[in-house]
């Protein structure tokens, strides 16, 4: 692990709660806990991006969409994300809507993912399914 990658799953956690990440995505990423909303979902995949865990990545990403691997470019500097709105994705629901723009710099340069994420709620836990690039 990377100087960078070890302060960052010791310190804050990368979706910005305001608390540490290993109490916050990171009990999810270990699978120690299963996000309770779609929202928290949305942001410990984020999470999972900037500490790269693409295992997380794929074990939260639906069945009939999920590819089979996937590659997470280190170069890629996660900065902050924003939730927008959600629409549905509660603890009850069983399909939820996600938008975000999650802040990101690579090669020097700054930039924004936005995006509608589609989720959906298995046997009690959430699963991301695909989402609209904005």
């Amino acid at each position: 692990m990377t100087p960078d990658l070890a302060r960052l799953r010791n310190g804050a956690c990368p979706c910005l709660s305001g608390e540490q990440y290993h109490d916050c995505c990171g009990r999810f990423h270990r699978g120690d806990a299963h996000a309770p909303t779609a929202a928290q979902l949305m942001r410990s995949r984020y999470s999972a991006f900037a500490v790269l865990d693409p295992e997380y990545l794929l074990r939260t990403w639906h069945s009939s969409t999920r590819p089979t691997s996937m590659d997470l470019d280190s170069d890629m500097q996660w900065r902050r994300l924003d939730i927008i709105s959600t629409v549905n994705g509660g603890p009850l629901d069983t399909t939820g809507t996600v938008e975000f723009a999650a802040h990101y710099r690579l090669d020097g340069e700054r930039g924004v993912q936005r995006e509608v994420s589609r989720f959906v709620r298995e046997n009690k836990r959430w699963f991301y399914v695909d989402g609209d690039v904005r």
